[in-house]
């Protein structure tokens, strides 16, 4: 629907004043004034006018302010509809075959396997809103040569992702065995097809879909970030990405979830124009209405305009246009806006017979604009979401909008064209078969070219190579530089410089003293300066680069601002004091984990979503990564992100005052789940430079898609060279660091001897046990773990090729390195101690093991305290070895 062309609804008020109208009169007077100034000067004028009104409102103290919410009717009105660029007729019957092969793949499969699920309404309501952008927005990569486009950025409803495999059938990217494969990724390759996975997920299928959505809230603050990136690369001078934008489809429930919402402000403040979410407001949830009792158009309206968004509303289909323009008085505006969305959703599960009683028969007035409308034409009455002349005029609104990001709230119907199987109903959501009669009816309000054999076997439907549809279906595509979604992976390598140019100081430490942030931090400032990967790299932060000792990369690089710093701040003067700056390299994200690694994701994959390898370092406090946004960083893992998350002030004890909160005992375990996930928890500064290097040479160079975790401890504490050899030790988990011989007289041939694991923090901690053994008469050897999540996937995949009859299996690595070790083993933590349980398996046979971890929520009071309350502190490892050699020599 439109607001009518005429003024004359415009003198009865949609909703009711707060205030009794004391002087109708006067009001009158007013209003026509109003009018006359619009008629006579423009909106230009009348707009400037209305802003002087409130500003004399604010200084006189009156206490109000403008609306947030327009009415309930479309933004773009009727006369400013740019004309329609395509066939109709054809665009419909795409958008109805693609329907069609989307419902049948769906139903097949659960008619086949009841248990695979799969979703037909919300493909539904949304396949005529991603018609649009597929025929006349949605740009694919031309190439990364001069001048060629790079494609648009397109996040797509997970739960639409039916219609997205449908439309690929048409295009001939997928053929009709990969439909009837779709859930079933495991099963296909014996069919010579393609399994189609539920959601997009690029891990699975990483030549289609580009960005993960399938857990809600995620595709809506990636979404921001990424067009935030893309201005980040274009103010540093690294690559052009003008007219390029990023289109983000979600659902209005899915505006529930805190991500999304998270970054609004964020988004409008950038001025993030190349930014347009289309959030599909079919009022339904998964279990019933989005507001029942409300109305969520109105509720987004609000928080997106508020946020300082450009609003474009889409309520109602171009049938509405005349009912509307004969509707002098408002009165079915009134109605409209006094219809919550629990109501409006029965409208849409109900026949034009029940909408003509119930909702046209509400009064006289909407009777009598009834009139002369059939139950089937009020039953076709078309929601804007509905209408592709309608979503044109909103989609090239919102492309040529400048200096706000724009969201378009259209109005659809969950289960749209389903009927009495699906359409509206509390149950749709869930809808996954359709009996004959359903699939006819379908058929029908379609008008496709199936028989009610091939309607009611569900047979997939492609028009032949040659048909009208399927030439402007091509020729479209070609037009905006190819097929949709695809993701592509061509990226040129990036040199690595040598370690030594970098991290010498780290490799050859001669025990000076000093925390492995602080090495770190060191590492990163060298490695910003080398002229080739230094303008890739790119520092990340949630507002704690103080904390790190990052404060002297404010002057080095700058942190980025899109407009620059425009005030002399307090510590200008000082040799770190804060610098922004529109090239500048550090993204410091304020206090938003969530906001920090959805940039993080964005620089991470901008090799696949930009062809420009970059390489993001993300430093924060280890507690808030896994624990705090792990959702976010495993849908990073299935967009194959490249990068390093670095959890600094990591394990449950070095983190001596700030206690139960911030103490992280857990996230080497969580990390461990994450197959491309290297996490490490080096204790020296020599290792971590080790583990840098190889993550940089694996990720930049040799392109593979890994991203690496590295905890990283605030203790200041000797750290030794690298002893020789270790390199390899340091990547796959363990090395032997150090023998300590019994001392006196047990250092006799048969002094009893054990074996200490130590990783991270705890490892001087397990050096100081092995001393003490020593001078105890006990042989003490202590092997530094610098991966337990590496060593047990390594043990594992041994494991793995001994069941499967292989002739060389190959040893752990762990088992390796103890194997010229002797005795019991102890291994210490400062994490929970399920971390070095994951390697019990590896342990030589014969051999004790005992675990020392942090389990239990953490505390505030000094290092030595924590450690010795929590029982991995030097007395307690010593304590426990001696136990194990008590116990074997008892056996």
């Amino acid at each position: 629907m439109n607001a009518p062309t005429a003024h004359h609804h415009l003198l009865t008020p949609a909703s009711a004043s707060a205030l009794a109208d004391t002087d109708p009169q006067e009001t009158a007077e007013w209003r026509d004034a109003f009018l006359a100034l619009v008629a006579t000067e423009g909106p230009e004028r009348a707009r400037f006018m209305l802003q002087e009104m409130v500003r004399l409102a604010r200084a006189g103290r009156v206490g109000w302010q403008p609306d947030l919410n327009t009415p309930y009717v479309n933004t773009v009105a009727v006369q400013d509809q740019p004309v329609f660029p395509g066939d109709l007729a054809i665009e419909e019957r795409v958008a109805s075959i693609v329907r069609w092969n989307a419902l049948a793949m769906v139903v097949r499969a659960n008619q086949a396997y009841g248990e695979l699920g799969g979703h037909i309404a919300s493909y539904a309501s949304a396949a005529d809103l991603f018609e649009s952008g597929f025929n006349h927005f949605f740009r694919a990569r031309e190439g990364l040569g001069e001048g060629q486009h790079r494609g648009d950025l397109v996040f797509f409803q997970p739960h639409s992702a039916p219609g997205v495999y449908a439309r690929a059938f048409l295009e001939g990217r997928l053929s009709e065995q990969d439909l009837m494969h779709y859930r079933q990724e495991l099963t296909a390759p014996s069919a010579d097809a393609q399994g189609l996975s539920s959601y997009p997920h690029p891990w699975l299928m990483p030549d289609f879909w580009q960005f993960p959505t399938g857990s809600m809230g995620i595709g809506p603050i990636s979404s921001i970030y990424h067009a935030r990136f893309m201005r980040y690369l274009t103010h540093r001078n690294l690559l052009d990405c003008a007219g390029r934008k990023v289109w983000g489809v979600f659902g209005d429930g899915e505006m529930d979830e805190p991500e999304s919402m998270s970054a609004l402000t964020l988004a409008a403040r950038e001025g993030l124009d190349n930014l347009v979410w289309v959030v599909n407001c079919n009022l339904q949830r998964l279990d019933g209405p989005v507001r029942g009792n409300g109305r969520i158009i109105d509720e987004l309206e609000r928080l997106f305009a508020g946020a300082g968004w450009n609003v474009v509303k889409l309520v109602w289909g171009s049938d509405w246009d005349g009912l509307f323009a004969r509707d002098l008085t408002g009165a079915l505006v009134r109605t409209l806006e006094g219809t919550v969305d629990g109501q409006m959703q029965t409208f849409a599960a109900k026949d034009g017979r029940f909408n003509r009683d119930n909702f046209f028969g509400q009064n006289p007035e909407l009777a009598a604009l009834a009139q002369g409308m059939t139950d089937e034409q009020i039953d076709r009455l078309k929601r804007g979401g509905h209408d592709l002349v309608k979503i044109h005029a909103a989609y090239a609104a919102a492309a040529r909008h400048q200096g706000q990001p724009t969201v378009i709230l259209a109005h659809t119907k969950k289960g749209y064209g389903m009927g009495t199987a699906g359409q509206g109903k509390m149950t749709t959501h869930s809808q996954k078969k359709l009996d004959e009669t359903d699939l006819i009816e379908f058929r029908n309000r379609f008008n496709l070219p199936l028989s009610d054999e091939q309607a009611t076997s569900l047979a997939f439907y492609k028009p032949a190579e040659d048909s009208p549809e399927m030439r402007y279906l091509r020729s479209h595509r070609q037009a905006l530089g190819g097929y949709l979604p695809r993701r592509d992976t061509t990226c040129e390598a990036l040199p690595v410089p040598a370690i030594g140019s970098y991290a010498q100081f780290a490799l050859q430490a001669d025990g000076k003293e000093m925390s492995t942030t602080m090495a770190f931090v060191r590492m990163l400032g060298s490695l910003l300066k080398d002229a080739t990967l230094g303008p890739r790299i790119v520092p990340i932060v949630a507002d704690e680069a103080r904390t790190f000792g990052m404060a002297n990369l404010f002057k080095q690089v700058g942190i980025y601002s899109s407009v620059g710093q425009r005030y002399a701040p307090e510590d200008i003067g000082s040799v770190l004091s804060y610098r922004e700056a529109l090239d500048g390299q550090i993204l410091e994200e304020g206090i938003s984990e969530a906001g920090a690694i959805a940039s993080w994701t964005a620089a991470a994959t901008s090799y696949t979503v930009h062809g420009l390898a970059m390489l993001p370092f993300y430093i924060y406090y280890s507690m808030f990564g896994f624990q705090r946004v792990g959702d976010a960083i495993w849908a990073a893992a299935d967009q194959r992100a490249r990068g390093f998350l670095l959890g600094a002030t990591s394990g449950r004890t070095t983190l001596g005052g700030e206690g139960l909160q911030h103490q992280d005992g857990s996230s080497h375990l969580v990390a461990a789940t994450i197959p491309n996930c290297k996490a490490y928890d080096p204790a020296y500064a020599g290792e971590m430079a080790v583990i840098v290097d190889a993550g940089m040479r694996e990720m930049v160079t040799e392109q593979r898609d890994v991203f690496y975790y590295v905890t990283l401890m605030n203790e200041n504490y000797a750290q030794p060279d690298l002893p020789e050899g270790a390199h390899e030790g340091v990547l796959r988990g363990c090395y032997v660091l150090q023998r300590f011989e019994a001392e006196g007289q047990a250092a006799a041939a048969n002094a009893r001897q054990v074996t200490l694991l130590g990783s991270g923090a705890i490892l001087t901690e397990v050096v100081k046990a092995a001393q003490q053994l020593a001078s105890e008469g006990i042989t003490a050897t202590v092997v530094s773990v610098t991966s337990w999540s590496e060593l047990a996937r390594d043990g594992v995949a041994c494991e793995q090729l001994a069941i499967a009859g292989e002739d060389q299996p190959g040893t752990p690595w762990l088992a390796a390195q103890l194997a010229a070790t002797s005795g019991p083993v102890i291994a210490a933590t400062d994490y929970v101690r399920a971390v070095p349980e994951t390697v019990r398996a590896f342990i030589p046979e014969g051999r004790r093991y005992i675990t020392l971890g942090t389990d239990g929520f953490g505390r505030s009071d000094t290092r030595a305290a924590l450690r010795t309350f929590f029982g991995v502190d030097a007395a307690a490892v010593a304590k426990a070895a001696k136990f194990a050699l008590g116990a074997t020599a008892a056996r």
